[in-house]
């Protein structure tokens, strides 16, 4: 069905998109399931929010004005001389003395929650885990360094009086971040496996069928376990482990669709024409494959966060004091006495997921020709 003449582009956030008739469509058929589209709005929003999580949660001042000059601690290290104190160290902003003289030529201006998501509250009203405190129904906190907004933990504290808020903020850009680079490596890796198998079929097709499911009949879990107890545990090093058992993800899908394609007509015409053949699958088949497999892409970033957190919950993942939602839940199991723990873990977690669940169910109706072409 051709689109009406005059009809409005279709936009996201406001924006103009020019993606063609087929895109348009497809765009639309998106859109007109609600719930996956406005989960990509709240989406993107919030994990744009979280990139800036410096801003919003830090123990460093955002505005230092000090002697008629603008500074950035945030963004740069000052030594504690900068501000007329003796030690030629970074500047501990939370510290009464520092505050003091900076105050004296200035004034400083705070984030929202001030603190990091490693940053220890020594001004605990109770022993760690503490509960949430600073809210307006409450008793203000008592605070030495200044407002009672700076030493409010609105979310409480962990087992080592860390705050929960800033952690779960931190925690949700790192798992995102890293189930996003999962899915591009993995999906990388497992699109070129599934294109030349598919493409080439015979016995490269019945060698790679044998070994992939050799490969995904592994106890990946315990294996990723007993990996992560030998190397150093890190960002990389983890994401790499894990792209090694994540690639056949979208192997199948991919395969299938060279399977399909490589006999048409247009495919036959280009190799007749002399077009290599990774002219062919990349130029011609491709493109196609792409489209079923885009479908995929939102559950298998879901499935990277979710085995993120299942190995940060059993203590195999990042380092320890990594903001990860999964050591969030851990403390929670830990600490029962401290419910705020395990709930805002679990929220968060559960939101994210969701939203991603939402999503890939709306690009699924947007690829999907039933819908696109009707």
């Amino acid at each position: 069905m051709a689109i009406a003449t005059g009809e409005a582009a279709p936009r996201l956030f406001g924006l103009r998109l020019t993606l063609g008739p087929l895109g348009e469509r497809r765009f639309r058929s998106f859109r007109a399931n609600a719930r996956g589209y406005w989960s990509l709005h709240i989406f993107l929003v919030i994990f744009v929010v979280s990139l800036f999580a410096e801003v919003i949660a830090n123990d460093r001042p955002i505005m230092v004005s000090y002697d008629g000059a603008l500074l950035f601690p945030f963004m740069t290290v000052y030594p504690e001389t900068r501000f007329g104190g003796d030690f030629p160290t970074e500047a501990e902003y939370r510290d009464p003395f520092v505050v003091e003289l900076i105050e004296e030529k200035g004034w400083i201006l705070w984030p929202p929650i001030a603190f990091s998501y490693r940053t220890i509250n020594y001004e605990l009203p109770q022993p760690a885990p503490s509960p949430p405190s600073g809210w307006f129904f409450q008793s203000p906190v008592k605070c030495g360094i200044g407002s009672p907004r700076l030493c409010a933990n609105y979310l409480g504290t962990d087992d080592q009086g860390r705050d929960v808020a800033a952690r779960a903020l931190y925690g949700f850009r790192l798992s995102v971040l890293f189930g996003l680079a999962l899915t591009l490596f993995a999906s990388v890796v497992g699109i070129v496996a599934g294109a030349v198998q598919g493409f080439f079929g015979g016995w490269v097709d019945l060698i790679f069928q044998r070994v992939i499911e050799i490969w995904t009949s592994l106890p990946t879990l315990f294996i990723l376990i007993i990996l992560a107890s030998i190397i150093v545990p890190g960002f990389w090093s983890l994401l790499i482990v894990m792209v090694f058992f994540s690639w056949p993800a979208l192997v199948g899908v991919v395969r299938a669709e060279f399977l399909r394609a490589r006999t048409l007509d247009f495919v036959r015409a280009a190799q007749a024409l002399g077009v290599s053949n990774l002219g062919v699958m990349w130029r011609h088949i491709l493109p196609n494959a792409m489209v079923s497999s885009m479908t995929f892409l939102p559950f298998v970033l879901s499935g990277a966060v979710t085995t993120l957190t299942s190995l940060d919950f059993l203590g195999f993942g990042l380092p320890p004091g990594s903001p990860s939602l999964g050591e969030l839940l851990q403390q929670g199991k830990n600490n029962l006495q401290a419910p705020w723990l395990g709930i805002t873990g679990f929220l968060v977690l559960a939101f994210m997921l969701s939203l991603l669940v939402f999503i890939g169910e709306a690009v699924r109706d947007g690829f999907d020709p039933r819908k696109t072409f009707a």
